[in-house]
């Protein structure tokens, strides 16, 4: 087992179900850390799901996740965090100007347009597809934020068809070469 200096909050990124709360568990117990899933942190804050808040108006979502990762940031942390967040977090101006103040490691775990629509098809689709064609829709959105969040990253991890414990050790790996995190 390694561990993670306090300082360190690692924030996982990525598209939906591309692996960001199991890492972040499988993670966290490597590092022996604190984890943290951003939606269910809005759940318990908020008392309604995300998709539900989504579902009554995309704003009310922003704005518990904005006052979510804003009460993590202001939060004096006696371990370091894993924090994973929700697929749409980089949608959200409010939130990732917070980011500019803060001392999170952005790690993005990227998938492939293909994969990750072939894994939101698993379950009910979310409503943030609910139009005419949702896969044209998913593609064009999972580009766009594949971009943005790629641009943010200071890390980029190709998660796709891996494991979570593959996706830690390469975690592991990154931040050992960049960064003094393992210890």
């Amino acid at each position: 087992m390694g561990t993670a200096s306090n300082r360190y909050r690692i924030l996982l990124t990525g598209p939906k179900h591309v692996g960001k709360t199991s890492t972040g568990r499988a993670l966290a117990l490597f590092w022996e850390s604190d984890f943290i899933d951003l939606d269910e942190l809005i759940e318990q804050q908020t008392g309604s799901s995300p998709r539900t808040l989504y579902t009554q108006a995309p704003e009310r979502l922003k704005e518990a996740e904005t006052q979510a990762l804003a009460s993590l940031i202001k939060a004096q942390a006696t371990r370091p965090q894993i924090i994973a967040a929700g697929g749409g977090i980089i949608d959200n101006e409010e939130a990732m100007a917070l980011f500019n103040h803060s001392d999170m490691l952005i790690i993005y775990l990227e998938v492939s347009v293909e994969t990750a629509w072939k894994r939101i098809c698993q379950g009910p689709l979310p409503p943030f597809l609910n139009t005419d064609n949702p896969q044209e829709t998913h593609k064009t959105l999972h580009q766009r934020r594949a971009a943005a969040y790629k641009s943010i990253a200071h890390i980029i991890i190709p998660a796709e068809a891996q494991e979570p414990e593959h996706i830690v050790q390469d975690i592991i790996a990154a931040c050992s070469h960049s960064l003094p995190l393992c210890t």
